[in-house]
């Protein structure tokens, strides 16, 4: 299958330099057009991953990324020179996939590249999202084939890497899980993931459990990693 990655970067030099070099393994690679379209550009296009800086004319990728998960679910990969941890949870929480910050290596890009299309598209991409029925600890369902969380009958709706880190955690619950154990979970090399693309990760999640005061169920332990401490009852496979 030939993907097609949609990149919307307004250096011209770094954007040329990225469609060669992503075209050479395969890809179709297009290079946005007009900054004041890009949003037609997107929904004509129907990329199969959208590369895509912050710092951009007319709209920042923040704006962008916000506009693009009202209508798609395609991994995002944010490429920006914006490299703070707040840039990183912002990105996070506008609805990308990843982050990586600039300068960078052009074979560290293309790892990611894959691993995002492996994720999202790859053999064992159905069996993911479909796999062993509920994990519950207490009132807290995870409803893995729906990528549902639920608590006391009400349904929060999960991002793939949010449904990944929570099965993790609920069939571990009392357990500490390393973070590299978490790392592993989420991508296929984590020698490629920035540790704070995690933390950002489980600020989400949390943010999530915040929604019915759960927050404090995921506890960090310091330096290791991190442990789901169970409210009520025991965790349980249904």
């Amino acid at each position: 299958m030939s993907y097609t990655i949609y990149m919307i970067e307004d250096e011209q030099k770094i954007a040329e330099s990225v469609g060669s070099f992503l075209r050479q393994y395969g890809y179709q690679v297009d290079l946005v057009k007009d900054f004041t379209k890009v949003e037609e550009e997107f929904v004509q296009l129907q990329p199969h991953l959208v590369i895509l800086d912050v710092n951009l004319p007319y709209v920042d990728g923040f704006y962008l990324c916000r506009r693009f998960r009202r209508i798609s679910s395609v991994p995002i990969l944010f490429l920006s020179a914006r490299g703070t941890e707040i840039e990183q949870v912002l990105g996070m929480e506008s609805g990308g996939d990843d982050y990586m910050t600039k300068p960078f290596h052009l074979e560290v890009l293309l790892a990611k590249v894959k691993a995002l299309l492996r994720r999202a598209y790859g053999k064992y991409a159905q069996e993911e999202l479909s796999p062993e029925r509920v994990v519950q600890t207490g009132e807290l369902k995870l409803y893995i084939d729906k990528m549902e969380l639920v608590y006391k009958d009400e349904i929060q709706p999960l991002t793939k890497n949010e449904w990944k880190l929570l099965h993790l955690l609920m069939q571990r619950a009392g357990d500490v899980v390393t973070r590299e154990e978490c790392l592993e979970v989420l991508w296929d090399d984590s020698h490629f993931v920035d540790d704070n693309t995690l933390t950002v990760n489980v600020t989400r999640v949390r943010k999530k459990l915040g929604h019915w005061g759960l927050s404090s169920m995921i506890e960090t332990k310091r330096g290791v990693g991190y442990i789901l401490n169970p409210v009520e009852g025991e965790k349980k496979s249904i």
